[in-house]
């Protein structure tokens, strides 16, 4: 992977997307978490109990992704099955220390609380579709290398081909102008100018730079030089930027690559593109007695969803709801 710090810094090299957030976290760190939280809840009267399900939950998922590889960060973490096991464990003592007799767990209001959140990604915040990456609330949109990865966070989206060998990150700049903008990121980053030519993109103002980046690898200690693309576009008041980055050696390889995405990006017009709606829980009453698969069918949900609203529910298909019960299913 290409390792300028001060520019892994400004990407944050989401190539990793959350999962960075994660790993800042030790197993220790979390065991910890899991007694303090069975601690504070149990003395305002909860029970701790229902926490270690959540647990069961992650276990679960591990189950159900294992033939495909169980997820990255869950491999970082203590095991779900021993923290259900802790936890419980640990609730366990809790009620006992403390001899309350009346427990709360509020499941009904607490689902209630939910009911209409958003579930998964809200694609009115960016979303992709074959190769292209729409965004509905800023109206724009620009396709990507087909094979590369995107991660879209809140500032930025970042691109990367599989073995990490080139990056590209777009995101917004700030400046008076375009050339404001870039000189603000040159020296941002640490960046040597070596060409900057005025362009446009769609009709759109835009500035094209092509700069260097020399720093020491804190591995090795070997000096490393990394070559970056940038295309700042004017676009409904705003800058926003393209950076495109390889090893110097390499940039000749991905210089048409980056410039293809970078060029391509476009004013969003297509209504369906633009009105689109995020998928959002609903909580609903069970009619009325039977499997928990029976109780989907009644609402209309296709069998291929069936597991995955089974795992958000804490349920196996087959096992028997009461009339009445609330459940959380999946819709606009």
């Amino acid at each position: 992977m290409i390792a300028s710090e001060k520019f892994a810094q400004y990407a944050e090299y989401a190539l990793q997307g959350m999962q960075l957030l994660f790993l800042k976290f030790s197993r220790d760190d979390e065991r910890e978490a899991d007694r303090l939280g069975v601690e504070y809840s149990s003395k305002i009267h909860y029970d701790a109990h229902k926490m270690a399900d959540f647990f069961k939950v992650l276990q679960k998922m591990s189950l159900s992704e294992s033939q495909g590889g169980v997820p990255t960060f869950l491999s970082t973490h203590p095991d779900p099955g021993d923290r259900y096991n802790s936890v419980n464990q640990k609730a366990t003592e809790w009620q006992n220390t403390l001899q309350y007799s009346d427990w709360k767990i509020n499941q009904e209001s607490y689902l209630q609380m939910i009911d209409g959140i958003v579930y998964g990604e809200d694609p009115r915040q960016g979303y992709v579709e074959g190769n292209t990456f729409y965004h509905p609330e800023m109206k724009f949109r620009f396709s990507y290398p087909a094979g590369w990865q995107l991660e879209n966070q809140p500032t930025q989206v970042v691109m990367a081909p599989q073995d990490g060998t080139a990056l590209i990150v777009f995101t917004l700049a700030s400046g008076q102008s375009l050339e404001a903008a870039a000189q603000s990121t040159i020296d941002q980053l640490g960046l040597t100018l070596q060409e900057s030519k005025r362009t446009t993109v769609n009709g759109m103002p835009a500035l094209a730079t092509v700069c260097k980046q020399v720093s020491q690898n804190q591995s090795t200690g070997q000096q490393q030089s990394l070559q970056i693309l940038s295309y700042y576009i004017d676009y409904n008041n705003s800058y926003y930027v393209f950076h495109g980055v390889s090893a110097e050696a390499t940039f000749g390889n991905y210089f048409r690559i980056f410039e293809g995405t970078m060029t391509n990006f476009a004013r969003l017009t297509d209504a369906s593109k633009i009105n689109v709606q995020p998928q959002r829980v609903q909580v609903r009453r069970v009619p009325r007695t039977g499997t928990f698969a029976s109780v989907l069918s009644y609402y209309g949900i296709p069998q291929a969803k069936m597991t995955e609203l089974a795992l958000l529910n804490n349920l196996e298909l087959t096992d028997q709801v009461e009339a009445g019960r609330l459940i959380k299913i999946v819709g606009k």
